[in-house]
């Protein structure tokens, strides 16, 4: 899909909630919303696309949903987001819910997989394999409402302060890692540890970290990991595409009407949009002014990626043992994946 297309697409879907939410403007009461965010608002893509939601949902409602952005940490600690949104002290936040496996392994599932699929693919399952139901179903045991909000590109697979030949190279590497992919990093010796985003330049400077992953060229760019790491790796095989989500607490979910709930969901709609194109046009030039600081980008081996796989697939049925939510949710994606199979391999040029 071309980026005008995209540009178009959300167009639309603004234009369409502008419609609906004229006819109800005076019939829907006002209805006052903090979200926290997950990221600094001056962090590249990702600062911006919070913003970006708040302001379509309050256009698109004509000022009926008066929602209010705070910079992470302002209301309460970002690893907090789900608890207070939970137990209602927090209206709403913008976050993924792979940050809160500490509540259960499978809610990794909903922001990105492993070796997993592409945006279309991924989407596809959301909207019609049945992942919207079953992260709804999820979250509705915490009094939670969770929308995907987000979507961007895929990420880089990790800096590194050495070139890595060999897959026992890993093997004693402190390494920021996030998610199902940490996982399979601490199978193959690394000792993972989850930072913020603020906090991962200082421990890869200071040594506390060897080698980091974080996110997307142009972001990584941003925080200038180039300065002390320059091996750069790629594929992102643990995140081929990145959902997130807004989540906002059943309590304040139930003053909205119908038209408002309606509102939120395609400004969701049309911010992930957004945020799809913007990400995909950023990357190279990013890339290339990496390639002018001196940073060596790499491939990883087929050696070195077919032995993460296999590790992978160990993390897959070990999770699955001790989460039957986790053991539900993948058997629901994998079934969509092994239908997607002869779709993916004859509509697309590989």
């Amino acid at each position: 899909m071309t980026l005008s297309l995209f540009r178009l697409l959300a167009a639309v879907t603004v234009a369409a909630g502008v419609a609906w939410s004229g006819g109800a403007e005076a019939q829907d009461k006002r209805v006052r919303m903090q979200m926290a965010g997950a990221f600094p608002s001056s962090l590249g893509i990702l600062g911006p696309a919070q913003a970006r939601t708040v302001d379509l949902i309050r256009r698109m409602s004509s000022g009926s949903i008066d929602m209010k952005f705070f910079e992470p940490g302002a209301l309460v600690p970002g690893s907090q987001y789900f608890d207070a949104v939970s137990n209602g002290s927090l209206d709403s936040a913008w976050t993924a819910a792979g940050y809160f496996t500490g509540k259960d392994i499978a809610f990794a599932l909903f922001t990105t997989v492993p070796f997993g699929p592409d945006t279309g693919e991924f989407l596809a399952w959301y909207e019609y394999g049945g992942g919207n139901q079953l992260m709804w179903e999820l979250h509705d045991k915490y009094n939670i409402v969770a929308r995907n909000c987000n979507l961007i590109s895929p990420e880089a697979s990790g800096w590194f302060r050495k070139e890595m030949n060999s897959i026992e190279e890993f093997k004693g590497l402190k390494m920021r890692f996030f998610g199902l992919g940490a996982n399979v990093m601490q199978k193959l010796g690394v000792n993972t540890q989850l930072l913020q985003a603020g906090e991962i330049f200082q421990a890869l400077q200071l040594g506390t970290i060897d080698a980091t992953e974080f996110s997307m060229p142009s972001m990584d760019l941003s925080l200038g990991f180039y300065q002390v790491a320059k091996f750069y790796y790629f594929p992102g095989w643990h995140q081929q595409t990145s959902i997130g989500q807004l989540y906002i607490s059943k309590a304040k979910w139930a003053e909205l009407s119908e038209t408002q709930k309606l509102i939120v969901e395609q400004a969701c709609k049309a911010q992930m949009l957004q945020a799809y194109a913007e990400s995909e046009s950023a990357q190279y030039g990013a890339m290339e002014e990496l390639k002018a600081k001196g940073v060596q980008i790499r491939k990883w081996s087929p050696a070195i990626l077919k032995a993460m796989e296999a590790k992978w697939a160990e993390v897959v049925v070990e999770e699955s043992a001790k989460s039957e939510n986790f053991k539900r949710i993948y058997g629901s994606y994998a079934k969509f994946r092994a239908n997607y199979t002869i779709w993916r391999e004859h509509g697309y040029m590989r």
